[in-house]
């Protein structure tokens, strides 16, 4: 036995500590290349393998068979599963729970080859190339596959796991390791099925229907179209599950036997045809096929034929092996209406494409329930490959409109996929114009969706209308300034006939739409254009201006307060101006900016005739109420429509540093009652508003209610 104090395994340890010390896989990668000299890496993993060996043979035993596991599982295990699985001794009848390792045991026997993921709690090599090293080695690991298999079979014949219910499996979770094995012992036997996986899969598949691993599979496998739960019995017999690991061996056995149906449907309607051409089993399809009790069109709960499951799947071989059959329907449509063309194309499977057009009874133009053609299901996608197969054919109408009224270039250009869009476009008989039922035609969609490559496609072609409105009467230029896409706004505004002024449904203009949703790129980019109007308002009466002092941009009022043509005090249809605006939203830095343009009125009303200060103040924004309160020609006292002024209204709302800030100007009357003769201070006593009574009545001049605090007037 190698002596594992010796300086080549001390070594290999320190590069194993090393690698592992990496806080991220940047970091581990960084030390795995610094390893140079001395030891390589390849000699770290040997050495490591050596140690493993050394130790004594169950403890090496159980080390070998959790990177056996690790190395081959179809997916990563968690840390309960792995160590289920490595409890289980295949052909003992019982599952041992006491046979169950530690993960800490199964840590300290792999030598630091394993870790766990904190976050997913799956165990894992500590790093792909001990993966590239194993597997490079297939000497390590003694038919694993196999042996995998007979785990999982081994496991679910036990009577731990067939005395489990549905019921049972929901509420019990110690045998974690079950779903693993439902899912995939097929998937393992299928790779190598050795004669003890033979014998123990024939075991379970004779007694399938009644076992809740069929259930478990099955809720793995269908598409959450199925319902769910999976019903119980869910007559998916062991013949299914065969066909659905696509088992040859074992689907000619059950073929064979008494009591399995070769054309029996499950609970979800589907035959052991259909889950063989589902997961594409070419030997399994072409078995059933040759047997007259099989009928190649049966459609599952879903109207699927197996020709339309292969085809759904791009399951090539299966399609043209079902299509070599003339009693099988090519155009059958599911529930969806598509047939196996329409799903074929929407999942870009050329190859099916290519055996399904050779076909000269195939409908190629044959719509879905959403009126949408192969070539609409394709361009949707952006399936170039499929696109260009279905143009090249002369039954094929590129302009077809789905239930959206959508042609096949609208559906490509929405999504922004620019290889689908130049092929349509390189046809003249595409219209590259027409509207869907939004009246947003394909400029009109790219430009909305921000897709410069599509719109610059789209312009380059000389038949495009590059101002056609939508139902919201907005352009494409509108569209492209409402979202903010700058590319695209510039590349229209190239264009002589782009009208930058045009209003949309709500009479607001690109530059209007675009300071509204504070797109200072935009802004900028429009109101470079001479022609553009700065001051249009829109159905409020709103000028962009308005719009984003209401919104708060203070980046676009900056710049449009910069043009000495916009007028900063324009009312809007609530005789709010800008500054208005801005103060009853409480945004400081419009108002400033407004402030700091000396042709701004600070004090003009708005429709129930309260001011800028009135809003602030109403609203308790101590900043801004600050800032108007600097300005020598602001009315500290102007009343509203209900001769309440700036003082009332803070006092009614309770805005105590408002309140406090109004009483520090020696001009501020706070005794001034309003239309019902109530004042600040009574105002403040009805509300229950202590402090700023308490504030009120310093004041020498405040003239105290004839009414206590706890009696509202």
């Amino acid at each position: 036995m190698a002596d594992i104090f010796e300086p080549r395994f001390l070594l290999a340890s320190l590069h194993i500590e090393a690698i592992l010390r990496g806080t991220t896989v940047a970091r581990r990668r960084k030390t795995l290349k610094s390893i140079k000299d001395g030891v390589g890496l390849g000699d770290a993993y040997d050495a490591t393998l050596e140690r493993i060996r050394a130790q004594d043979e169950e403890k090496a035993n159980l080390a070998i068979a959790a990177l056996t596991w690790i190395c081959h599982s179809e997916r990563p295990l968690q840390v309960d599963e792995l160590c289920h699985a490595l409890a289980v001794e295949i052909g003992e009848t019982d599952f041992d729970p006491e046979n169950i390792p530690l993960i800490g045991t199964l840590l300290d026997y792999c030598q630091g080859l394993i870790t766990v993921d904190a976050e997913a709690l799956t165990v894992r090599l500590i790093h792909y190339t001990v993966q590239e090293y194993l597997c490079s080695h297939p000497d390590l690991f003694c038919k694993p596959h196999s042996i995998l298999a007979e785990t999982c079979l081994t496991y679910l014949n036990s009577p731990q796991v067939k005395n489990l219910t549905s019921h049972s499996l929901l509420e019990n979770q110690s045998m974690p390791f079950f779903k693993y094995s439902a899912r995939y012992w097929g998937t393992h036997a299928n790779r190598d099925l050795s004669d003890s996986a033979r014998a123990l899969a024939l075991v379970l598949l004779n007694q399938y229907e009644d076992h809740t691993s069929a259930v478990s599979l099955l809720d793995q496998a269908l598409t959450p179209s199925y319902t769910r739960p999976i019903p119980t019995p869910s007559l998916f017999s062991g013949l299914h599950c065969a066909s659905f690991f696509g088992i040859v061996e074992l689907v000619t056995v059950l073929l064979n036997a008494e009591g399995h149906e070769a054309d029996q449907a499950d609970c979800v309607g589907r035959t052991p045809l259909t889950w063989g051409a589902w997961n594409g089993h070419e030997g399994v399809v072409k078995i059933l096929l040759e047997r007259k009790d099989v009928d190649p069109n049966r459609p599952d709960k879903n109207n699927r034929t197996p020709l339309v499951c292969a085809a759904m799947q791009g399951r090539g071989g299966v399609v043209k092996s079902l299509l070599e059959r003339g009693d099988v329907d090519p155009n059958r449509p599911d529930k969806d209406h598509a047939g196996p063309l329409g799903w074929a194309a929407h999942e870009g499977h050329e190859e099916v494409i290519k055996l399904l057009l050779e076909r000269g009874d195939v409908d190629p133009d044959r719509p879905n329930v959403y009126d949408r053609t192969p070539l609409g299901n394709a361009a949707l996608n952006g399936r170039e490959g499929v696109v260009k197969l279905l143009l090249e054919r002369e039954n094929v109408d590129p302009n077809h409109p789905d239930n959206k009224h959508r042609t096949p270039l609208v559906c490509a250009v929405i999504e922004g996929h620019e290889g689908v869009v130049k092929l349509l476009l390189e046809r003249r008989d595409v219209d590259p114009n027409r509207p869907d039922k939004d009246h947003a035609g394909p400029l009109g969609w790219a430009a909305f969706q921000g897709h410069e490559g599509v719109v610059k496609l789209l312009l380059e072609r000389g038949d495009v209308d590059p101002d056609c409105p939508d139902v919201y009467d907005r352009t494409p230029l509108g569209s492209a300034a409402l979202k903010g896409h700058e590319g695209v706004v510039k590349l229209l505004l190239a264009r002589e006939n782009v009208d930058p002024n045009h209003p949309d449904i709500d009479d607001r203009t690109p530059v209007g739409n675009a300071a509204f949703r504070g797109h200072e790129g935009v802004v900028k980019l429009l109101l470079g254009r001479g022609n553009v109007d700065p001051n249009r308002p829109d159905k409020n009466d709103r000028t962009p201006l308005g719009c984003a002092a209401l919104e708060g941009h203070e980046g676009v009022v900056k710049l449009l307060l910069e043009r000495r043509d916009v007028d900063p005090n324009r009312p809007d249809k609530d005789h709010a101006g800008p500054l208005g605006w801005a103060a009853f939203q409480g945004h400081e830095g419009v108002v400033k900016l407004l402030l700091e343009r000396g042709d701004v009125n600070p004090d003009h009303p708005d429709v129930y005739d309260r001011t800028p200060l009135g809003d602030a103040a109403l609203q308790g924004h101590e900043a801004v109420v600050k800032l108007l309160l600097e300005q020598e020609n602001v009315d500290p006292n102007h009343p509203d429509n209900k001769h309440r002024t700036p003082l009332a209204c803070a006092a009614i709302e309770g805005h105590e540093a408002v309140v406090k800030l109004l009483l520090e100007r020696g001009d501020v009357d706070p005794n001034r009652p309003d239309k019902s003769g109530a004042t600040p201070l009574s105002y403040a006593a009805r509300n229950r508003h202590e402090r700023i009574v308490q504030l009120l009545q310093t004041r020498k001049s405040i003239e105290t209610p004839n009414t206590q605090l706890t009696h509202p007037l």
